[in-house]
């Protein structure tokens, strides 16, 4: 199993199959950003969110996320790029810190803020509130691990990262999904996608790595 899943790693069609659903996803994402360009508080989402937005710290939040994560998925793409890595390291290293900076300081704590009003009562709330905390804890690893040059379990940290990152379109593919499959009653679609947009997402980045790990070297955690 772990072979099979090194090979399709390492196969150009299978990396080519996923830029091209990220570019897709990303384009999705950016579309849905610019629905708040000019600052509106009565779309999209924060049409369902009418009893919170008058609060001042989830509207400044709220916004920080919306308009940071965009970034954060940016810059987070071009850490997995090898071609980037290998022939433009300075921008593999400044989109590195870009990504960090951004998750930390701006779309982590935010996101953190608007996790505890979110839809779908105490277990969102819990879900999403860890998604934030986990993410944040995972990126200020891998940034330790590469100020120590410690260049494998990096890797390793940032692709944990990203992973939660990627929640951002995870999340609404799967309510997409569900919505189409089943026909849930929306609280029960917050519920399930408040974990399943990251959960899945982090357990196929373990594979992954265990795949690394394997294949390529075996450093001591």
């Amino acid at each position: 199993m772990q072979a099979f899943l090194y090979t399709i790693q390492k196969s150009k069609l299978f990396l080519y199959t996923l830029l091209l659903l990220y570019l897709f996803f990303f384009w999705l994402m950016v579309k849905i950003t610019l629905q708040y360009i000019p600052i509106k508080t009565d779309v999209a989402f924060l049409a369902i969110k009418q009893e919170y937005i008058h609060l001042i710290h989830y509207r400044i939040a709220f916004f920080i996320h919306v308009f940071s994560a965009i970034f954060v998925l940016l810059a987070g793409y071009t850490q997995f790029s090898k071609k980037i890595r290998s022939q433009f390291p300075v921008i593999h290293k400044r989109m590195g810190w870009l990504y960090v900076i951004v998750t930390l300081f701006l779309a982590g704590p935010s996101g953190f803020v608007i996790g505890m009003y979110a839809n779908g009562g105490l277990s969102s709330k819990i879900a999403f509130c860890l998604l934030s905390v986990l993410w944040i804890i995972f990126t200020v690893i891998a940034l330790l691990k590469i100020l120590k040059k410690q260049v494998l379990l990096h890797r390793v940290w940032m692709m944990r990262s990203f992973s939660l990152a990627l929640s951002a379109i995870t999340l609404r593919a799967w309510k997409y999904i569900l919505v189409l499959a089943f026909h849930p009653k929306p609280m029960d679609v917050y519920q399930i996608v408040a974990w399943l947009g990251w959960t899945l997402n982090l357990l196929v980045a373990e594979l992954l790595i265990l795949n690394i790990i394997k294949y390529e070297t075996k450093p001591a955690f």
